[in-house]
């Protein structure tokens, strides 16, 4: 753990030692519980935030999501239901039958587009080195094999869910994947620019007041230079860029000296402030159908 590890709150690493002591291939679920609602939550959020973003990138997915209007007219919602499923689909564990009935309702919403299975194989992959990458970057600490292990193995199970054949089953593997599509496809578009700013208006209304002015260089400042072009975001100067960046991993290290959550962190929604259903989750214009074709096979199982 290297020699800053000797200098830490008291507990600081209970829960490594924890996950240390499970086997990824049987209790994926609890190192991933521990890990992402316990160990890293903010980091595991904001790295999926920018993760999310490099869709935009790809130009096929950006005229798709520009198309349906979801980001710019209902962002906050989008944004949460994006989150409130992928909670579902985990808070239980990847096979539980609250998962299986996430994942059927996010089957039921791709359908309604023709979406290839390398396009999805893609967003799944951005959605483990996103987070992987933002915590290696400004974590408290590196992430574990065992914890790494894990996250792959749910995440390859969501997309075993979906539909999608043929995903790695390694870490690594993902991040080839990742690297290889955006080799192939990466570029800008209008539609890219339009997605990122709808995402960063999102992001500026779920920030703290303070930090709204600044929401949208902080943002930009964190995205590697492949993306920030691919969205046709304006460079920051490298003082802000290095000053955003040190700040984040200064807080990582700051991190060591506070004692472990004792709650699992939980998405708290804008959109759904008294509570939701999984019948709310999905674009408006959709839910009365999503909602039917559910009850129709809910009365036929």
């Amino acid at each position: 753990m290297g020699v800053l590890s000797l200098v830490h709150a008291p507990g600081r690493f209970a829960n490594l030692r924890r996950i240390r002591s499970l086997d990824p291939e049987v209790d994926h679920d609890e190192i991933l519980r521990l890990t992402a609602r316990f160990e890293f939550p903010w980091d595991y959020s904001q790295g999926t935030g920018i993760a999310f973003m490099r869709d935009y990138g790809i130009p096929s997915i950006a005229a798709l999501l520009d198309r349906t209007r979801e980001f710019e007219d209902h962002g906050t919602k989008r944004y949460d239901d994006t989150i409130l499923i992928g909670d579902e689909a985990t808070l239980d564990g990847i096979d539980s039958s609250r998962s299986h009935a996430a994942l059927r309702r996010l089957n039921r919403i791709h359908g309604h587009y023709d979406i290839p299975d390398r396009e999805l194989a893609y967003v799944l992959a951005t959605t483990i080195v996103g987070p992987v990458r933002w915590i290696d970057a400004y974590g408290w600490r590196r992430l574990d094999p065992i914890e790494l292990a894990a996250i792959t193995r749910v995440t390859t199970r969501f997309g075993e869910l979906m539909g999608i054949k043929g995903l790695p089953t390694t870490y690594d593997g993902y991040l080839a994947l990742l690297v290889d599509h955006e080799r192939r496809y990466f570029a800008h578009t209008p539609a890219a620019t339009r997605l990122a700013e709808a995402s960063i208006r999102v992001a500026k209304e779920i920030a703290p007041p303070p930090l709204r002015p600044l929401t949208r260089r902080v943002t930009i400042a964190v995205m590697d230079e492949r993306l920030r072009e691919a969205l046709g975001l304006p460079r920051q100067p490298r003082w802000f860029v290095r000053a955003v960046r040190g700040g984040l991993r200064l807080r990582g290290r700051l991190l060591r000296f506070a004692l472990p959550r004792r709650t699992a962190y939980v998405h708290r929604p804008t959109t759904y402030p008294h509570g939701h259903r999984l019948e709310d989750l999905g674009p408006l214009s959709m839910l009365d159908e999503l909602n039917a074709s559910a009850h129709r096979e809910g009365s036929h199982a």
